[in-house]
């Protein structure tokens, strides 16, 4: 008998009544359920025989564990097991990169909240008590805490036995620039250090998911996550299964933004589900999901311009140190990411930029949101601005005047092939109306809202630029795929598609996208979405802003070989060849001779069906003494404009316009489009004026979103948007990736207007209101 399935397993979004193909914005199928409170997230997953996980963390950011005694939790009435590390039945380390990351601590700890022991109980507060009764016995060990310490420091302890260091990442372009010659063509030289703090995901969602025991011995698992197929490499080595024995089914979802690439319960609920030979949910609390997903890497940044007397740069020296905390995670790729990127969509005939990922006992870092270009953007933009004042020059001048466009090079010494008009969108953006003056009438106007801190008073304006440059894409010759299994078929008296990738919908608009497709390509209204599962190939990772390109371009591909094969299997009938066919409304059209056939009469004979890789083109790795190489697949350009009223003596902000210009080479969905830009944009607006966890000494002290501040629908301007479609050639329609762009310049963009407003040198992200009071934090 097969396990069954979970009884609110996600098929809610199977069958999609839309309409409308690439470029309309057709109603999204898990749209209405969402509002309604009817989709079924990954919490939501339920069978009548199941139990509850729940995992012992460590309180310690650093530690050795010298014995754990959970005879008295085993004990406890409705606790069905304990596991430790010695209960992994497989290999014991995992890792998205490395594989350095235990399943369950291993004699160590390094970092808080890491994993310790798991139970399972029948009810989720009887797991909870029963991790209570675990007594672990720790040997406190001070933590590492600071990055340039534990990178440049040999005295300093190592976080893992073969040193701190993830990876250093140097690039090279031109004359050395401590060379007096260099220095003697600036006018200006200017310097400055900033400072990224860590960002949260802050997805709604929490970690969550369903591991159900099979009869041949294999588990099947219901999560959520961004990439089922990466997932799979690591859960069935620690299982001690071969993959063919671990099955997984996307979940619902609740938000991602890169804090799902890593794993969180999987092999968790799997082990205990494994163990005990009953289905096993597991569900974090929003405390425990701050310990549970890796964070944005925060950055201690080191940056000197030159420049001519006109404003031209002449070169960048740069030195980018990333805190991984304690394992590596994508550490590694983060590196590479800033080390690419680090100088921006400049033209600079100078660099020297290095690029460090270090291990510490801080919170574990990884991927999220702009993945390592968001920390450089905020330095290289404020350095912008920085040289715009030491030269009288306008901020947006001095952009233009070093921007790339179509042909220039990158740091890496990349080409820039597609069209990149970056000069020409700051100057549409500059051109966009600017809010009226504040109506001091109405205190929902002014710093402080009303909270009625201000009627005017006090309150001063500034305007600041950003621009960002993100890559679409996994880069550094990975070999990036998709895979999409299309069928098309009659259903009843009607043709239908079916579309089956590994995919993860992550609130994106993908699913909505796929159908968009397959209408577009096969000519047919009604199409089913097949829940994502590894019984499809892989499909990579939702994240990077490569799912349109990447799936999008799988699915395309699988819809061009089925019309062939329609093609090819009317031809069959017709006895002739034609090469002038296309398909229109379930008709097969053509162009000399009009309507020959249709689809509901080619399919009579059978449904066909084809699956298709999609691969973009061949990137390089980085250079590692120099850094050159064509590393990046696509580049996304997004310039905002920013307007705040600062508050100067309480130290409030009002963000009062954040307006956008980005290229996004062909709109494919405007609604879905329209609501990764205003989302990328209010990330962006969280790290610069609220968003931080803070760490003392290794320990996390607002892990809650009570005290971990999100930006709501409040916090958020109006935004006026010009979106322009310069296709990129190489690209699946002419697509470029547009989610993680706006988070990159809308952060810069604030942070500059915030200093146009006060003249503060404002060097850290967030910006917090005693560095504008100038009162010390703990006054």
């Amino acid at each position: 008998m097969p396990t069954r399935a979970p009884d609110r397993a996600p098929r809610d979004l199977n069958q999609s009544a839309t309409t409308g193909g690439v470029g309309d914005s057709p109603t999204r199928p898990d749209g209405p359920l969402k509002v309604k409170g009817e989709f079924a997230y990954s919490s939501d997953l339920f069978m009548d025989d199941m139990v509850w996980g729940a995992t012992l963390r460590s309180p310690h950011p650093r530690a050795l564990i010298r014995s754990i005694d959970f005879a008295a939790a085993l004990a406890l009435p409705g606790v069905d097991a304990v596991l430790t590390h010695e209960d992994v039945p497989g290999c014991k380390l995992y890792g998205l990169d490395v594989r350095d990351q235990p399943v369950l601590a291993i004699g160590e700890v390094r970092h808080q909240g890491e994993p310790v022991a798991l139970v399972a109980a029948d009810h989720p507060e009887t797991a909870r008590r029963a991790l209570k009764l675990i007594q672990v016995d720790y040997e406190v060990l001070e933590p590492v805490v600071d990055a340039r310490r534990a990178l440049f420091d040999p005295e300093s302890p190592r976080v893992h036995p073969d040193g701190n260091l993830v990876r250093h990442q140097p690039v090279r372009v031109g004359a050395d620039v401590d060379d007096p010659a260099v220095r003697a063509r600036c006018a200006v030289v200017v310097s400055g250090e900033y400072e990224v703090g860590i960002q949260d995901q802050a997805f709604l969602g929490p970690e969550s998911g369903l591991a159900v025991p099979a009869e041949d011995g294999g588990v099947d698992l219901y999560v959520a996550t961004q990439w089922m197929h990466n997932d799979l490499l690591q859960v069935a080595p620690c299982l001690g299964l071969p993959e063919a024995k671990v099955r997984m089914t996307l979940s619902g979802v609740g938000g991602a933004f890169g804090g799902r690439e890593d794993l969180s319960m999987q092999i968790h609920a799997a082990m205990l589900a494994l163990r005990i030979g009953k289905p096993v949910k597991m569900v974090y609390n929003r405390e425990e999901s701050f310990f549970g997903h890796v964070h944005r890497h925060p950055a201690s940044m080191k940056y000197t311009y030159g420049a001519t007397a006109e404003g031209k740069l002449v070169f960048a020296d740069v030195e980018i140190v990333l805190d991984g905390g304690g394992y590596t995670s994508a550490t590694s790729n983060v590196v590479g990411n800033a080390a690419s990127l680090g100088v921006g969509p400049y033209v600079v005939p100078n660099i020297r930029i290095d690029s460090y990922g270090a291990l510490t006992n801080n919170p574990p870092c990884g991927a999220m949101r702009g993945f390592g270009a968001v920390q450089a953007c905020f330095a290289y933009e404020s350095m912008m601005d920085k040289l715009a004042a030491a030269l009288g020059l306008d901020p947006v001048t001095i952009r233009q005047r070093n921007a790339v466009t179509q042909g220039d090079k990158l740091a890496t010494g990349q080409v820039v092939e597609a069209p990149a008009p970056v000069a020409e969108m700051l100057e549409t953006l500059k051109a966009l109306p600017m809010p009226a003056p504040a109506d001091t009438s109405d205190l929902r106007n002014l710093p402080g809202s009303t909270a009625n801190t201000t009627h005017g008073e006090g309150v001063v304006r500034g305007v600041g630029y950003g621009i960002g440059v993100k890559n679409i894409c996994f880069s550094e010759d990975f070999d990036d795929y998709s895979t999409a299994r299309v069928r098309l078929e009659l259903l009843g008296d009607t043709v239908g598609a079916l579309v089956h990738t590994a995919a993860a919908e992550v609130g994106q608009g993908l699913i909505t996208l796929e159908a968009q497709i397959a209408r577009t390509e096969l000519g047919v209204e009604q199409v089913v979405i097949h829940p994502a599962d590894s019984s499809v190939g892989n499909a990579g990772s939702s994240s990077a802003s490569r799912q349109s390109y990447m799936t999008g371009g799988a699915v395309k591909t699988a819809c061009e070989a089925v019309r062939a094969a329609v093609f090819a299997r009317l031809a069959e009938d017709h006895g002739r060849d034609y090469d002038d066919l296309s398909l229109v409304g379930g008709k097969i059209v053509s162009h000399a001779e009009g309507v020959i056939g249709t689809l509901e009469e080619v399919l009579a004979a059978g449904p066909i069906e084809e699956t298709r890789e999609y691969h973009h083109h061949r990137t390089d790795r980085m250079d590692p003494f120099t850094g050159q190489g064509n590393s990046h697949t696509q580049l996304a350009f997004a310039v905002h404009r920013a307007v705040v009223d600062v508050d100067i003596e309480l130290g409030l902000i009002k963000v009062v316009a954040l307006d956008l210009v980005q290229d996004v080479g062909k709109i494919m969905n405007r609604l879905s489009l329209e609501g990764q830009l205003h989302g990328g944009s209010a990330q962006g607006l969280g790290l610069a004026v609220m968003e931080e966890i803070q760490v003392r000494d290794g320990k996390v002290r607002n892990p809650s979103f009570t005290d971990y501040l999100i930006p709501t629908i409040l916090d958020m301007p109006p935004m006026r948007m010009e979106i322009l479609e310069n296709a990129d050639p190489r690209a699946p329609y002419g697509l470029r990736g547009a989610g993680e762009p706006p988070t990159l310049s809308s952060t810069p963009a604030i942070a500059a207007a915030i200093r146009d407003a006060t003249g503060l040198d404002l060097r850290r992200v967030p910006i917090r209101p005693e560095d504008l009071t100038e009162v010390p934090t703990d006054a």
